[in-house]
């Protein structure tokens, strides 16, 4: 039995890492669940799965969660009751599937307490990657990807010799507004970036799928995850999510890793690896329905994301701890309807061309950088204010 610990339980990844749960009682429990503020969801899952821990990160909420709650769980309230609740003793693995910078200090203080880390949170990487990077060496942790195109590298490096990577190839679905122009996203709304073709994720995340954010901070977690440089890993899109990543090798092969575009796939493997179960999906692929692949190049000029998130990761220190910053403070202001949908790439862009690159030598520079940077961030949303 693995008593799992999930920072993030009401969101897209921590609920459907509950089904895989639900699936497999036998195996798994959930011993910890964390979210910010949903409280009626947050009961209903206390109820059901009887944890030994509940984490609350927003106060008001904290106190109508106790309120209402019944059950012999260790609650706690507040900011820094994530680092607490994962590194408890009765835990093995925690699922860090918070949204934002958030996840980076819990995923230090788990992987300090020998934790087993199933990663959902690119930003822990995208703000602070030299930082988890070197705890996971100096601990022997090995951090189990499971955003799906890393999950798919993963698995496709799996018994190789990762000195013999030539490329490692993100592939992306295109998000909601592939193959539009710079006119055609002009006046683009909140529901329409919402609309996402094939994958079913939380609010933040599709989002960053309809800019291409999502990738550009997809490149960062894979220079940092697998060590390869970031002239040596590219972005195909794939419109139909069936090949979720791939590794070519200096002989010439290709490895892929496919499969439904279901998020229970890799969640579950982060839990059982290096052992595998009956797909969570209930379903294979049919390949008879499939006449074709599609493969695409994307579109550099309208999706600056991707050439900003290389020249952050090129910059190296604390740029791409910007660059995350950057971009959510853009997306809340997109969502806040006070910026349009093209001056996400704006103030983002604007906040890298003037930040002064510092490295990164601990936690605090982290923290200092991040808070600069929406600093500098809500100077520039002003400039492109509706």
């Amino acid at each position: 039995m693995k008593e799992i610990a999930i920072l993030g339980s009401t969101g897209s990844i921590g609920t459907q890492a509950l089904e895989v749960i639900r699936l497999h009682p036998d195996l798994f429990h959930a011993q910890v669940l964390a979210a910010h503020g949903n409280v009626e969801l947050l009961l209903k899952q206390a109820h059901e799965f009887n944890p030994s821990a509940i984490v609350i990160t927003d106060k008001d909420a904290g106190e109508k969660f106790k309120s209402s709650y019944n059950g012999s769980a260790e609650v706690y309230i507040g900011d820094g009751t994530l680092e607490k609740a994962a590194v408890r003793d009765d835990v093995d693995i925690v699922l860090v599937s918070v949204v934002g910078i958030n996840g980076l200090l819990p995923t230090l203080e788990a992987i300090r307490a020998g934790k087993e880390i199933a990663l959902a949170n690119k930003e822990t990487l995208v703000a602070g990657g030299a930082l988890v990077i070197e705890e996971a060496k100096k601990h022997h942790t090995l951090i189990r990807p499971v955003d799906s195109e890393h999950s798919a590298i993963f698995q496709c490096l799996l018994g190789q010799d990762i000195k013999k990577i030539h490329k490692l190839i993100l592939t992306s679905s295109g998000g909601p507004f592939l193959g539009k122009t710079r006119e055609d996203l002009e006046n683009v709304s909140l529901s329409d970036a919402l609309k996402h073709p094939t994958w079913h994720m939380g609010q933040k995340v599709t989002l960053d799928s309809a800019t291409m954010f999502n990738k550009g901070l997809e490149v960062i977690e894979a220079h940092w995850l697998f060590g390869v440089d970031y002239d040596d890993i590219d972005v195909v899109i794939q419109p139909q999510s069936i090949i979720h990543s791939m590794v070519e090798y200096i002989d010439g092969s290709i490895i892929a890793q496919m499969g439904n575009p279901d998020m229970r796939l890799p969640i579950q493997f982060a839990f059982t690896y290096p052992k595998r179960m009956e797909t969570p999906s209930h379903e294979f692929m049919d390949w008879k329905k499939l006449s074709a692949i599609k493969i695409l190049q994307p579109d550099y000029k309208v999706f600056r994301s991707l050439k900003l998130a290389y020249q952050a990761g090129k910059a190296g220190g604390d740029m791409t701890t910007v660059f995350n910053a950057a971009n959510e403070e853009a997306i809340k202001a997109f969502i806040r309807s006070e910026i349009k949908f093209l001056s996400i790439f704006d103030v983002v862009e604007e906040v890298l061309d003037n930040w002064d690159v510092h490295d990164i030598h601990s936690i605090e520079d982290v923290i200092s950088a991040d808070k600069n940077a929406r600093i500098a961030s809500a100077s520039a949303i002003q400039r492109f204010k509706c």
